[in-house]
């Protein structure tokens, strides 16, 4: 167990650890892609099922949601396992959640909506768990435009306040899956119980942070 921890921290600090984090995230995309390519040029009817539209819509928003919790599952895995190389992955990562939460809207607004922007507003205000997707898809994209280094010096200790903003893209992602499902609620709920255990974590860390801090000034 020890060897393999150890493999695991030298591959997090050699060069190829960005890499392989990013083709990791690009997998899906082209995973998704393949099945287009046998839906569209091979014929292949079962590559996205009888419905193709709500099955790219269904596999992008998973994607999406899916790899915002691992960005949102690197800083407790940092402080658990002291891998602090994890972090430089962060941000790309996060970014990789938009891109795939851009197709899922994308793929919502040409397909569904047919680009019409009046449709599309009309579907914002009246169904609930639309509002939620694209409340989350807003602060993804506000968390993805200030992801550059220059938003970092900009923003200074601002910038780090703003990005907590990604529990509340989650929160918001999962309540879209939640309310979307018309009966079988099995699939969301688990993303739900992944998302309070985060959050759970989170609020350890805060605590635990909180009383230590109070203990040095009490100290001093």
């Amino acid at each position: 167990m020890r060897r393999a921890l150890d493999l695991i921290h030298r591959f997090l600090k050699s060069r190829y650890f960005y890499p392989a984090a990013f083709i990791g995230c690009l997998v899906p995309a082209i995973l998704l892609l393949i099945r287009v390519y046998q839906a569209v040029y091979l014929g292949d009817g079962h590559a996205l099922g009888v419905n193709p539209v709500q099955t790219l819509e269904h596999e992008t928003g998973e994607d999406a949601l899916g790899i915002l919790f691992l960005t949102l599952c690197i800083t407790p895995l940092r402080r658990l396992t002291g891998w602090n190389r994890l972090q430089v992955v962060r941000r790309m990562v996060g970014v990789w959640s938009f891109v795939y939460a851009f197709a899922h809207l994308s793929i919502y607004v040409v397909f569904d909506q047919i680009g019409d922007p009046a449709a599309i507003w009309d579907d914002v205000i009246k169904r609930k768990f639309i509002f939620a997707g694209m409340s989350g898809f807003v602060l993804l994209l506000i968390l993805a435009v200030t992801s550059t280094n220059g938003m970092i010096r900009l923003l200074k200790r601002n910038w780090q306040k703003l990005h907590r903003l990604v529990y509340v893209a989650a929160i918001a992602g999962v309540v879209h899956f939640i309310w979307g499902q018309k009966a079988d609620l099995e699939e969301p709920i688990k993303w739900a119980i992944w998302l309070a255990a985060l959050l759970g974590i989170r609020v350890y860390f805060a605590m635990r942070k909180r009383t230590t801090t109070a203990r040095v000034r009490a100290a001093a």
